[in-house]
């Protein structure tokens, strides 16, 4: 008999989330007081982008680089703003201070195009200016056993469909990948490129691990996480063979171990993929490695 479903976003179970102060559109308010127009174009059309972030020890991980790829997500879509880099962060620094939070804290920063005039596509229709939000919450992962994740008919398309780089709100062909894992009986999609090499799944960045060596997606069909990169300098700077490239599913079944990155759960390990288990099935020496350095980067990054 299988286990529970697990979830690659899993936390543990934290009361204070339910009085937590959240950002909108310049006012911090209380959790039942925080709601968008029907007529938001992020509600209706998914037309916006996000972050997420993690708080450690009083610092927010990677702030700069995850500032960069907020405002040149803004660039892509034409999206204004409205707001400068210091005064984005400082929105999220408010919200920090409204609920208190020190460490174990996940925000998710939200931009849409803002409330349109009419229901219909056209993004002049927008005309009020952007709707930001920030939802943060006391989060400690909480992830009881490695992943399984299953392959998936849907693919991480080409650019000019929808450039998987974005992180936009339109995350719906990610969310049918995820069904679709459930049904096979898993936790989680892992999605092949229009190429058929293995990608990405639904909801992280994926990594196998081959006699030593760390074999990642070429990035052209992803989105190019920021924990992702990270891992890839820590294995550059720690003499730890790394590669971007096309693989195959006949490698994965392969590998000595997969994991999962992201920035809720940093290096989640991968135990099954389509019912053939990954080297032990736990969490294997490269993983438990590269948790170690990225700790330690934490520590160093958030001191």
């Amino acid at each position: 008999m299988q286990e529970d479903h697990v979830s690659t976003h899993q936390a543990e179970e934290d009361a204070r989330n339910e009085a937590i102060q959240i950002y909108l559109n310049g006012r911090i308010v209380p959790k039942d007081q925080a709601v968008v127009s029907v007529y938001d174009s992020g509600f209706m059309l998914g037309d916006g982008i996000w972050e997420g972030l993690r708080l450690y020890n009083n610092h927010w991980a990677f702030l700069d680089d995850h500032m960069d790829r907020l405002f040149e997500a803004s660039l892509a879509l034409d999206l204004d703003i409205g707001m400068t880099r210091d005064q984005v962060i400082a929105a999220l620094l408010n919200t920090q201070a409204a609920n208190g939070m020190t460490t174990d804290a996940h925000a998710r920063l939200m931009i849409t195009r803002g409330v349109k005039s009419r229901p219909f596509q056209h993004p002049s229709l927008s005309q009020q200016g952007p709707t930001v939000t920030i939802i943060m919450e006391h989060s400690k992962p909480s992830i009881p056993r490695p992943i399984r994740l299953a392959t998936v008919p849907h693919q991480r398309g080409l650019p000019m469909t929808q450039d998987p780089k974005l992180n936009s709100h339109s995350k719906l062909n990610c969310i049918l990948a995820c069904i679709a894992a459930e049904k096979a009986g898993a936790d989680e999609a892992l999605m092949l490129d229009v190429n058929g090499f293995v990608n990405t799944t639904n909801a992280c960045n994926f990594f196998i691990v081959r006699k030593g060596a760390v074999w990642t997606s070429t990035g052209d069909y992803c989105m190019n996480g920021i924990t992702r990169q990270k891992v890839i300098d820590l294995c550059r700077a720690n003499d730890i063979p790394v590669y971007e490239r096309n693989y195959s599913l006949v490698d994965t079944y392969g590998a000595d171990e997969a994991f999962l990155t992201g920035t809720f759960g940093a290096q989640t390990p991968v135990g099954n993929i389509d019912g053939r288990q990954i080297g032990d099935g736990q969490m294997g020496p490269m993983t438990k490695r590269l948790r170690a350095l990225y700790k330690d980067l934490i520590e160093k990054e958030c001191a």
